[in-house]
């Protein structure tokens, strides 16, 4: 029984130890009990285009968490070498650009990026959805590669510290294969992967922000434009939005409860989709910090 005991409370201190992939396993599992009951109470248009709209906020979500991975890699490295190899001019000018870009708030650089991309739309230089996708995710990508490239440069200023990087130079291995392989890769991949999840849920954010104040809060001449449908517009519309407004009449009649989640699932699921995913990102990013234990 004792031995039971033990193995028992070791199962439960590593489970507790993983809170990250607890929080993971219950994003997963909570979207898909959702799209069960979504499946079974919803019409099937209104199923297509939730499915489709978070399809679309996943995938530019992913594309944005590798595209600032890349971006803000080269540029972390790249303003290092400048500042080591002496360089003064060019890291001036880097130092100034990287500045700039830091200064403006991020959700103002992405609108900017939606103005550009309905330009391009009427002039017909982008037509296809992936195409639209691809813009939008470059946009969020250049926004918040910043935040990626500031980690690269800390976890190298930190080796640099130490004895780790001159004993490297001492045995005959360049600069580059140290700071790439050794110090990037091999010892700071759970630094990265930290900041990687925070992006995801920032571009969550970013794209579902943007998208609903296009959709709403400007005018018809860019609401024509016919953008790819994410979480962000189609919690814009009409039928969501009274979907949403429908949760009122729940101070007055709290038995209207059972028919909310029957009636008004469109708006409800996007909502619920949004909420639910910044939620578990935020609780993943943090479990993730105290489980490996990260400074």
């Amino acid at each position: 029984m004792d031995t039971r005991a033990g193995i028992a409370r070791i199962r439960s201190w590593r489970l507790s130890e993983k809170k990250d992939v607890l929080w993971l396993v219950a994003w997963v599992g909570g979207l898909a009990a959702l799209w069960v009951w979504d499946a079974i109470f919803l019409n099937d248009p209104a199923l297509e285009r939730i499915q489709a709209a978070f399809l679309n906020s996943l995938s530019t979500g992913l594309m944005v968490v590798l595209m600032a991975l890349v971006i803000g890699w080269l540029v972390g490295v790249g303003m290092h070498l400048l500042e080591r190899t002496g360089s003064t001019t060019l890291y001036g000018l880097a130092s100034f650009a990287t500045d700039i870009l830091r200064s403006i708030p991020q959700i103002i650089l992405v609108l900017i990026g939606y103005v550009i991309l309905t330009l391009l739309l009427h002039e017909g230089i982008i037509r296809s959805t992936t195409g639209q996708l691809l813009w939008i995710a470059c946009t969020i990508a250049v926004a918040v590669a910043l935040e990626v490239a500031d980690t690269v440069r800390e976890r190298i200023n930190y080796f640099h510290t130490l004895d780790f990087v001159d004993a490297m130079l001492c045995c005959g291995i360049s600069e580059r294969r140290i700071i790439n392989v050794e110090i990037l890769w091999k010892n700071s991949r759970s630094h990265l992967l930290h900041k990687l999840i925070a992006i995801f849920g920032a571009s969550i954010f970013l794209q579902c922000s943007i998208d609903f104040i296009v959709s709403v809060g400007l005018s018809t001449d860019v609401s024509l434009i016919n953008f790819p449908v994410t979480l962000g517009s189609l919690l814009a519309n009409v039928d969501s939005k009274q979907d949403i407004l429908a949760l009122s009449n729940l101070l007055t009649d709290p038995g209207y409860l059972p028919i909310i989640f029957i009636r008004h699932l469109q708006g409800i699921s996007v909502a619920f989709c949004i909420i639910f995913t910044l939620l578990c990102m935020y609780m993943i990013a943090n479990a993730f910090v105290r489980r490996h234990r990260l400074v």
